[in-house]
């Protein structure tokens, strides 16, 4: 019990995750139709760097963990996956939203993450979810109601239907490991090893 006592304080955490990256045109695109569409007052878009599919979130791991699980995320780099994005949704479904989020349709964005994520469950690192991995791209977040709330806003104009040119699949040919860092204004993500996908 001592020795778990005095290692503690030497042993800094870092918040890490897994994600599928997605191609900058893609990124952009996204950022220009949330511009429009994610104006409601209530919501809080994502920085058009921060949109991604998240593959394994790994919570707080010890940083001295960080190379061994960058190894282990970079032997599991499966064929670049085709992504076709849906329409934007709202979590949960039902009552005041939470998040919205763009579906993805892509099943070699669910084969790459149940490799690395197997992977990364025989290394320790992570603990598969009971629920069926869903592949999204989170758009936006709600604003609390108010100061020191934890109920999420009313969203008046929730975001509408994606243009054509967004629900077109392309390939998404980088995975990346990256740090979580809180901060008051949202998530800032800092990669941490990135890996090119073949194919």
């Amino acid at each position: 019990m001592a020795v778990v006592a005095e290692e503690r304080p030497k042993s800094p955490r870092a918040r890490l995750f897994v994600a599928l990256d997605l191609p900058d045109e893609l990124r952009e695109g996204i950022a220009a139709w949330g511009r429009d569409a994610l104006a409601d007052p209530a919501l809080r878009p994502v920085a058009p760097e921060s949109l991604h599919v998240t593959l394994a979130f790994l919570g707080q791991r010890r940083e001295e963990e960080i190379e061994e699980i960058a190894a282990v995320v970079r032997r599991n780099a499966g064929p670049a996956p085709w992504v076709e994005l849906l329409d934007p949704e709202q979590r949960p479904s039902r009552g005041r939203a939470k998040v919205y989020a763009l579906p993805a349709l892509s099943p070699g964005t669910e084969a790459l993450q149940a490799g690395v994520g197997q992977a990364l469950v025989e290394g320790g690192f992570f603990t598969q979810e009971k629920r069926p991995f869903w592949p999204h791209v989170t758009v936006a977040r709600v604003r609390p109601e108010g100061r020191g709330s934890r109920r999420p806003a009313v969203v008046s104009e929730p975001p509408g239907k994606l243009p054509g040119g967004l629900s077109e699949a392309r390939i998404c040919r980088r995975m990346t490991l990256y740090r979580s860092e809180l901060k008051p204004t949202g998530a800032r993500y800092v990669p941490l090893a990135q890996v090119k996908l073949p194919g």
